[in-house]
């Protein structure tokens, strides 16, 4: 079994203040999630795994850090070179059985969330076909492309519950609860991880039942952006087929799952 692991930092265990998600202490602690969570997918008895740094675009994991296991592939960054060209992650494709969404936070503008955004401040509101979602949406939608189905979600409160509405079948680990926008409480990083590790067993066993199902927006999709300042919207409405909407919305319509983000960044498939 090959899984596909997307890795963020703001829902890992141990980060409780907006500060840490900043400084090396965050990053320590997103390895230490990282690892834990990869060992118990391989004793789960996933044979393949593909392991992604998503926050920030990547370049968090230290590779002489990371657990080294031949059946491991690390990607430093979300996006990589495959068969030479460049694509927003790489390796995700037909033969991945299985999406994992690891140290995740809620969608923009959600209430009683941690640190609770999607992509960068500078949306206030993303949607697919009328549906309001964060980055999880977003990025199961592109793993929806191959019909991978989305198994795994780890978070605070809020980010689980955003999961499970969105998920049928999907389990979730939920390692500490906002107490503020930019801060919260959890039990000690340790505790967390022996919680994920058993909740990505699961998630495993729920792949092989077939619990679990792909995100597929239905075709095409119309894809809807609200930005919070009208020059962004100005900016992103130059493209080719964007549509300005007023004067903070932008949307675009695609033919695949796997431009979901395509038409506005560029990160998909070549």
């Amino acid at each position: 079994m090959k899984v596909f692991m997307h890795c963020d930092m703001e829902g890992a265990s141990g980060i409780y203040s907006a500060e840490q998600v900043r400084c090396a202490q965050g990053r320590d602690l997103l390895i230490a999630d990282v690892n834990s969570a990869a060992m118990a997918a391989l004793e789960a008895g996933v044979d393949q795994l593909i392991v992604c740094d998503t926050h920030a675009g990547g370049g968090n994991f230290i590779l002489d850090r990371m657990l080294q296991d031949p059946r491991i592939t690390w990607l430093p960054r979300s996006r990589g070179e495959q068969n030479g060209k460049l694509r927003w992650m790489p390796g995700l494709n037909e033969t991945v059985a299985g999406f994992m969404l690891l140290g995740h936070h809620a969608m923009a503008g959600t209430k009683g969330a941690f640190l609770p955004h999607t992509e960068t401040g500078r949306w206030a509101d993303f949607q697919i076909n009328g549906q309001s979602m964060g980055e999880m949406g977003l990025e199961a939608c592109f793993a929806g492309h191959w019909d991978v189905p989305v198994c795994l979600a780890q978070g605070d409160e809020a980010a689980c519950r955003e999961a499970e509405a969105m998920f049928p079948g999907i389990v979730t680990a939920c390692v500490k609860r906002a107490i503020a926008r930019d801060a919260c409480s959890g039990p000690d990083p340790e505790q967390a991880r022996k919680l994920t590790g058993r909740k990505v067993a699961q998630a495993v066993e729920a792949l092989r039942a077939g619990r679990c199902r792909p995100f597929k927006p239905q075709l095409p999709m119309t894809v809807t952006i609200r930005m919070v300042k009208t020059e962004s919207a100005e900016e992103a409405g130059q493209r080719p087929n964007v549509q300005r909407v007023d004067d903070c919305t932008v949307q675009c319509t695609v033919e695949r799952r796997c431009d979901v983000l395509k038409w506005l960044t560029g990160a998909g498939l070549p």
